[in-house]
C-alpha cells in the first residue's frame, strides 16, 4: 500500500539525521576553521573601517538594504519557483542570509571597485548578520520544514555570535597591537581561507555522496541564478540610487558573494542546525559562484578601463 500524502509530507518536513553529526569534523574542526577565517578578517580591519560608514551612509544603507531585504525575497522566489526540497530550500535561504566574505574584497579589487567600501560593508554586515541571519533561518525552517523545528534559538544565537564576532574582535586587537604581523599574515590567511572552504565543501558533499549528483542537478540552477541575480541587483540598485561606478561595483561583489563557510558551519554543526541536507545548496554554491562572479568582474574591469580610455581621448 503506497504511503499517504500526509506521510510523504511529514517525511519531507523531518530532516534526515546526518551521518556526520557526531564527527570531529562538524563538531570541532569546522567551527575552529571558521573562527580562524573570521580572525583573519579581523586582522584586516580597524576601527576606521566601521567609522567610515558615517562618511558614506547612503552607499552602506543601499548595500545593506539590498542584501538584508531584497536578497532573501529573491531567494525565496527562486526556491519556490523551482520547488526545491524543504531542507534544500531552507539551506538556500541560510546562504542568502549569510554576510559577504573576504573573497568579495578580492573580486572588487579585480573589477575596479571601492575596496574600502567593501571592507566597511563586510565589517558592518558581519555584526548585523548576528541578528538578521537567525531571523531568516528560523522563518525559513518554520515555513519549509513545518512546526516543531528547532532553529537558532537565543543560546544558539550566542554561539553564532561567538564564532563570528569574537574572532573578528581578537583579530582587530592583534592588528592594533602588532600591525606589521597582521599585514604579514593577511595573504596566508586568505590562502588558508580558500583551502578551508574547499575542504568544507568537499566534506559537505562527501556527507551526502550517495545522492550528490541528484542534489547538484536539483539545486545547481538555483545556486547559479542566486549568484547571478545577487551580482546584478547588487550593481543595478546602487546605480539607481545614483552611487558612483566604483561604489556600485563594491556593492555588487559584497552582495553577490556570501560567506559559505559560515553557512556550512551553521548547517552542519550539531551544536547549531546539524542538517547535512541543508548544507548541500551551500556547498554547490561555493563551487559554482566563482564562475559567474569572475566573468562579471572581468566584464566590469574591461568596461571601466574602456570608459577611462574614452574619457582621456
Amino acid at each position: 500500500m503506497p504511503p499517504s500524502r500526509s506521510a510523504v509530507t511529514l517525511s519531507h518536513r523531518l530532516p534526515k539525521e546526518p551521518p556526520m553529526n557526531d564527527s570531529v569534523l562538524t563538531s570541532v574542526l569546522l567551527p575552529v576553521a571558521l573562527a580562524i577565517i573570521m580572525f583573519g578578517l579581523g586582522l584586516t580591519l580597524t576601527v576606521a573601517d566601521f567609522t567610515r560608514v558615517l562618511r558614506m551612509p547612503r552607499a552602506v544603507l543601499v548595500a545593506l538594504g539590498t542584501q538584508v531585504i531584497l536578497l532573501p525575497v529573491i531567494c525565496f522566489g527562486l526556491v519556490t519557483l523551482f520547488e526545491l526540497e524543504p531542507a534544500h530550500a531552507a539551506g538556500m535561504m541560510l546562504l542568502a542570509a549569510s554576510p559577504g566574505g573576504t573573497t568579495a574584497n578580492l573580486f572588487s579589487h579585480l573589477a575596479g571597485g571601492d575596496v574600502a567600501l567593501n571592507v566597511s560593508l563586510t565589517a558592518v554586515n558581519s555584526v548585523l548578520a548576528v541578528v538578521t541571519l537567525p531571523i531568516v533561518v528560523n522563518l525559513s525552517l518554520d515555513h519549509f520544514l513545518g512546526d516543531g523545528q528547532i532553529g537558532l534559538q537565543p543560546l544558539k544565537m550566542l554561539q553564532v555570535f561567538a564564532i563570528v564576532l569574537v574572532p573578528v574582535a581578537l583579530g582587530m586587537l592583534v592588528r592594533s597591537r602588532r600591525a606589521r604581523f597582521a599585514e604579514r599574515m593577511t595573504r596566508p590567511v586568505k590562502l588558508g581561507s580558500v583551502i578551508v572552504l574547499a575542504l568544507v565543501i568537499f566534506a559537505a558533499i562527501y556527507t551526502e555522496r550517495a545522492n550528490v549528483l541528484d542534489y547538484i542537478a536539483a539545486v545547481g540552477a538555483v545556486a547559479v541564478l542566486l549568484n547571478v541575480l545577487s551580482l546584478f541587483f547588487g550593481y543595478v540598485v546602487p546605480k539607481l540610487a545614483r552611487l558612483g561606478e566604483r561604489q556600485s561595483i563594491a556593492c555588487s561583489m559584497e552582495i553577490g558573494i556570501h560567506n559559505a563557510t559560515l553557512a556550512l558551519t551553521i548547517a552542519l554543526s550539531p551544536a547549531l542546525l546539524g542538517n547535512s541536507e541543508m548544507s548541500i545548496p551551500v556547498a554547490v554554491y561555493g563551487i559554482v559562484m566563482f564562475f559567474p562572479t569572475a566573468a562579471f568582474a572581468f566584464y566590469l574591469s574591461r568596461r571601466t578601463t574602456d570608459q577611462r580610455a574614452g574619457s582621456s581621448v
